[in-house]
């Protein structure tokens, strides 16, 4: 429909299983889910239901009749009853023990932690496809000299893969912050309206035994280690605060990675991926515009302000239970995990296809690498008899002169200008002899390589990835 809005992380950004998993069926397939697994250990427990109920209710998970439920909900103003009683109406030998001794979060709550641990895990494979790019990448250039830059301002020389290899440090650090997430990431479990599961207490008549295997039975089903030890009726809201801290968190390091490529582009340095039929901009027909670094940019300022929601929203629940998250919750954790999902692909394509231009790269190095190597140059010519203050001072004058004439539109030989002093104790030839550009990259190729050693066998999870991303 076109006359209805849509959100673009639906229609333009988000992966196709990003928008399976959060859809409206899996969110209420799932509820019917942990409500046939309840009936079940409810069952096995001693309550007076039966396996043809049972059943009836499994052979129904899918078969859900919106409309039902929309009329319901507008009746009763109640969600989750509405969903009972549509659950109901298909399989009517069970409406009476759907959701018994049970409250909503039972399968509000749980099911959004199967949902944000499965998209968790998604993501995870996802990111790992962006690093294994990068560290092609890193490992390809590791000993390509490039001038690096302190205050966006030239300074001593890295290499085109240890200035990867700092990006790709940013996104291991996110891996174990989800690694973190997702081992300590519990089951709500069926705990009652306030969390005192007393309800159960009732229906057990008093077996707290019967409690506890119930809800570790449960938590085992949908794949969780265990359930929260204490709660109120829902799951503790800080939980969304450590989801949304690590999407933040990756947003954080592909917004880096992509404002740095931008730059980067901008001084021809190096190139994102550019079609051949791509047009750049409307007007200037020669651009080649960064658009994809462009678009994890903004995407990821988005995600980074969304985060915000969930620190505000666990800080304000009161006592055992508000539902002033709901809304909130509904909107933001969702919209949040489509974003990530789009900034991570749009980053593997980036780096799928990064073009770096050697030749621009070696001609910055060359024209700024006198200046850099004088610290050198200064500790040759001591070794040849100078005196270090005059030889440093004879190379601030000369600096300062060539400088000048850079900045004047001339070439501003400093090398020429070094060579001429009488008092430098070194030729032009000796002193280009200094100026191999290798000899001033430092341990980056060691680094490069140490590090990437570090991370591969991280790696091997890596998904293929995802480098023809619908742009």
């Amino acid at each position: 429909m076109k006359d209805v809005y849509e959100s673009p992380l639906s229609s333009r950004y988000a992966s196709e299983y990003m928008l399976k998993l959060f859809s409206t069926d899996t969110r209420y397939q799932t509820w019917r889910r942990l409500w046939v697994a309840l009936a079940k250990e409810e069952s096995k427990l001693g309550l007076p239901i039966s396996d043809e109920q049972i059943n009836e209710l499994a052979a129904h998970i899918e078969d859900i009749d919106y409309d039902v439920v929309h009329a319901r909900e507008k009746r009763v103003r109640h969600d989750v009853m509405a969903h009972v009683y549509a659950y109901g109406k298909v399989a009517p030998s069970a409406a009476g023990i759907i959701h018994l001794g049970a409250t909503s979060c039972y399968v509000t709550d749980n099911a959004d932690l199967i949902i944000y641990r499965d998209a968790l895990v998604y993501l995870r494979k996802e990111l790992l496809s962006l690093m294994k790019n990068l560290l092609v990448f890193s490992d390809r250039y590791k000993s390509t000299p490039t001038l690096g830059y302190t205050h966006y301002q030239p300074a001593q020389l890295v290499t085109v893969g240890k200035r990867a290899c700092l990006w790709l440090q940013d996104l291991y650090f996110d891996i174990k912050e989800i690694d973190f997430v997702l081992s300590d990431l519990k089951f709500l479990g069926c705990r009652g309206t306030t969390g005192t599961e007393a309800s159960f207490l009732e229906l057990f008549d008093g077996d707290p035994e019967k409690i506890d295997f119930l809800n570790e039975s449960l938590a085992k089903q949908f794949g969780f280690c265990g359930c929260v030890d204490v709660c109120g009726q829902t799951y503790p809201r800080k939980v969304d605060t450590r989801i949304m801290n690590v999407l933040s968190a990756m947003a954080q390091s592909c917004y880096r990675m992509a404002n740095d490529i931008r730059l980067l582009q901008h001084d021809r340095q190096v190139d994102e991926p550019f079609e051949e039929t791509q047009i750049g901009s409307s007007a200037m027909a020669y651009k080649r515009n960064p658009m994809r670094c462009e678009r994890i940019c903004s995407l990821a300022r988005y995600l980074m302000v969304d985060a915000i929601n969930a620190p505000l929203t666990a800080s304000l629940q009161w006592m055992e239970r508000t539902l002033d998250d709901s809304a909130n919750r509904r909107i933001s954790l969702p919209e949040a995990f489509l974003c990530a999902d789009a900034i991570i692909r749009l980053g593997q394509n980036v780096t799928n296809g990064l073009r770096v231009n050697e030749r621009i790269i070696e001609r910055a190095v060359r024209d700024y690498l006198p200046f850099i190597a004088t610290e050198n140059l200064l500790m040759e010519a001591v070794k040849r008899g100078g005196d270090r203050q005059q030889l440093h001072e004879i190379i601030r004058n000369c600096s300062m002169q060539a400088v000048s004439a850079i900045k004047d539109g001339s070439k501003g030989n400093l090398l020429k200008l070094l060579a001429d002093e009488p008092a430098f104790c070194l030729n032009k030839k000796e002193l280009n002899n200094l100026l191999d550009p290798r000899l001033y990259i430092g341990r980056c190729p060691e680094q490069v390589d140490m590090f990437l050693a570090k991370i591969k066998p991280l790696l091997a999870d890596a998904s293929e990835g995802n480098a023809e991303i619908d742009l």
